[in-house]
């Protein structure tokens, strides 16, 4: 059960969003009404969901449900040192080029599209603050915001390296994503993030895990718990955003074969109510 908080405490949210990865079973148009339905203002679009989807059918729709797409997922492949990797997830990443997801978000008004780095790259600071720059600043041209994802398996493995990378490039559309298991499971710092400025967090995914991490993180990142099921401390994470001041459209990532076996209507009501638990 949720603590009672007084407003000064809460996050104060722009939006409270379904984000893509946690229903990759569901045709983007069949998820609209249910994610609606269930109490959410906005989804995130991976570029596959949209493959083939006719945009005005898409607009309209949206625009009944009184939905919006706040984040577009994602570019990953963005560094010098991806152009030629080899791998599972090179092969997956190599296609998600600025040009290429950049220009989506444009047509899509989508205003942020987060980027990552899986393939675990020898940490450079000055080489990817150069080109996180460089990438904001081909995002402004297309009226976008770049939210850095940091994940531990990756180069920028962390809260503190995606800030770090941030603050070099010294762009006001370049921020941070917040996923809860990429934070717990890299051992980032709540006092950090609680110290970060509000507008440099521009999205916040939540999901839970068990305490210990699993053996392959690669594994356990495609295996998550819906916020409140597992052992992470959601609720300390929650705090430390909520006393960095950010307004950054929160929901609910958790990749999970049980979500997926149930229908679309009651896996957007589990998340929802997984969502109020944190946020009411």
């Amino acid at each position: 059960m949720a603590v009672t908080r007084s407003m000064a405490d809460r996050l104060n949210p722009q939006h409270r969003v379904f984000f893509a990865g946690t229903r990759q079973n569901t045709p983007l148009l069949d998820r609209i009404a249910p994610v609606r339905s269930a109490g959410f203002t906005a989804m995130s679009v991976w570029p596959g969901d949209v493959k083939g989807v006719d945009r005005a059918e898409l607009h309209a729709a949206l625009a009944n449900a009184e939905l919006v797409l706040t984040d577009l997922e994602l570019i990953g492949n963005w560094l010098p040192g991806h152009a030629g990797a080899t791998g599972a997830f090179a092969d997956i990443v190599r296609p998600t080029t600025p040009d290429k997801i950049l220009s989506l978000a444009e047509e899509l008004s989508i205003r942020t599209v987060s980027v990552v780095e899986l393939l675990g790259l020898p940490w450079d600071v000055r080489e990817m603050g150069l080109a996180f720059a460089n990438l904001c600043d081909r995002a402004a041209d297309h009226g976008v915001r770049v939210a850095i994802e940091f994940v531990p398996t990756g180069a920028i493995a962390d809260f503190a390296r995606a800030l770090e990378l941030v603050e070099r490039a010294d762009r006001a559309n370049g921020g941070i994503m917040v996923d809860s298991w990429h934070f717990f499971r890299s051992g980032s710092s709540l006092d950090q993030l609680a110290g970060c400025p509000g507008d440099r967090i521009f999205s916040i995914q939540i999901n839970d895990a068990p305490a210990v991490p699993e053996d392959d993180l690669n594994i356990g990142m495609m295996n998550r718990l819906l916020p409140g099921e597992g052992e992470l401390n959601i609720q300390g994470l929650i705090d430390a955003l909520a006393e960095t001041g950010t307004t950054a459209p929160i929901g609910i990532e958790t990749f999970s074969a049980r979500l997926n076996a149930l229908n679309m209507e009651e896996a957007a009501l589990e998340c929802t109510a997984s969502l109020n638990r944190y946020l009411i």
